[in-house]
């Protein structure tokens, strides 16, 4: 990497990576931020990890470091917090690629939403929070982080994700402690670091696929076909699926697997040649499997005539409640109660106690709403 007009440390050898972690091992908490490269490159990868401390940014190449163990310490450390910004996919990541997890973190995107923030990027909440302005460039969004040398001008896009982190947490920190909410953040922030990356099932995607839903059984076994083929060429040229064969066109020719692949918009290079050749023998493969059947989904008990327009009648009381709770805490109502809930909720009102206990409700929603919710439901 290049950088030397970043104000920041370039870590890009083992020996200085584990210098730097010595170093930061030691500190109360340190800022994260990641820099992949999935709308370029598949698999995708983690290629730049941006750490701050109180006085220094480090950026560090894993692509150059052939051990990256002892980050994982540090991710791990209970007496170090980890300040992180919409942290779910850096989190899911971590684990994706090394089985890294975090054991406390603040999240100033969670933070920046109970103190009501509407507009949660990084770059709006730094600037509605302590007034600065840092870069974002689409440009650089989009950038293939696998590519090196990186510019100066990477990675001083990078450095300034996590160079104002702590200013921010305290600044949030203090708006919390002010409106009462720092438990209903540090619980947030605690169901967060257990999230996983979980890899797609296979022979779900094409379940899974937007539109497949209205294919029939044959359909649905071109497309079965067409996805496996799209996987494994996308894994033999390193990029991501979109990159190889549009999802629009997929669909396409699984509702009319005859067409003519050089008529197909969206395939481009697959429309023609050897790569039209292996296209149609995917197809064909499909055509000639067994028709697929879409997998049952789980039912509870049926609900008669009237029990549904009782629902129906409940499920509007509960989201008025629900919007009046967010007006009256000048949040998104939509922090405030799990929506999967309330829809259990309003088919059977008489299970509240039960529906407390369920794993969508967290614990300061039941310290701040379980009364009020009783009596919207008696």
């Amino acid at each position: 990497m290049s950088g030397n007009a970043v104000n920041a440390k370039i870590v890009v050898s083992q020996a200085r990576f584990e210098r730097t972690i010595g170093k930061i091992s030691s500190e109360p908490r340190i800022g994260i931020d990641l820099e992949s490269n999935g709308f370029f490159r598949y698999p995708e990868r983690i290629c730049l990890i941006q750490i701050s401390t109180a006085d220094q940014v480090f950026l560090v190449d894993p692509l150059s470091i052939e051990d990256m163990t002892l980050l994982g310490g540090v991710l791990a450390d209970e007496k170090v917090e980890i300040i992180l910004h919409s942290g779910d996919y850096d989190i899911r990541s971590l684990d994706r690629d090394w089985d890294f997890h975090i054991s406390k973190l603040f999240d100033t995107s969670i933070a920046a939403a109970f103190v009501g923030l509407e507009r949660l990027g990084l770059g709006s909440v730094l600037e509605e929070m302590l007034e600065v302005i840092i870069p974002k460039e689409k440009s650089m969004q989009r950038s293939d982080w696998t590519i090196r040398p990186l510019s100066d001008e990477a990675l001083t896009y990078a450095a300034e994700d996590v160079r104002h982190l702590f200013r921010l947490r305290d600044a949030l920190g203090e708006k919390l402690q002010e409106l009462g909410r720092v438990e209903w953040v540090t619980e947030e922030c605690e169901r967060l670091t257990q999230i996983r990356y979980e890899p797609s099932d296979p022979e779900m995607t094409v379940f899974n696929f937007k539109g497949s839903r209205d294919l029939d059984g044959y359909e649905l076994a071109v497309l079965k076909s067409l996805l496996e083929y799209r996987e494994s060429h996308a894994l033999r040229v390193g990029r991501p699926h979109f990159r190889v064969i549009p999802d629009m066109a997929l669909l396409a020719l699984a509702t009319k697997p005859k067409s003519d692949l050089g008529k197909v918009r969206g395939l481009g290079m697959y429309g023609r040649g050897r790569l039209a050749a292996e296209l149609r023998e995917a197809i064909e493969r499909g055509m000639a499997a067994d028709p697929l059947r879409r997998p049952p989904r789980p039912q509870g008990r049926r609900l008669s005539r009237d029990e549904r327009e009782a629902a129906g009648t409940n499920l509007t009381k509960l989201k008025a409640w629900r919007v009046e709770q967010g007006k009256r805490l000048s949040l998104d109502p939509g922090l405030l109660w799990p929506m999967v809930s309330l829809q259990r909720l309003s088919r059977f009102p008489n299970t509240l106690e039960a529906e407390l206990e369920s794993p969508e409700v967290r614990r300061w929603q039941r310290a701040e709403f379980a009364e009020s919710l009783k009596q919207v439901l008696s």
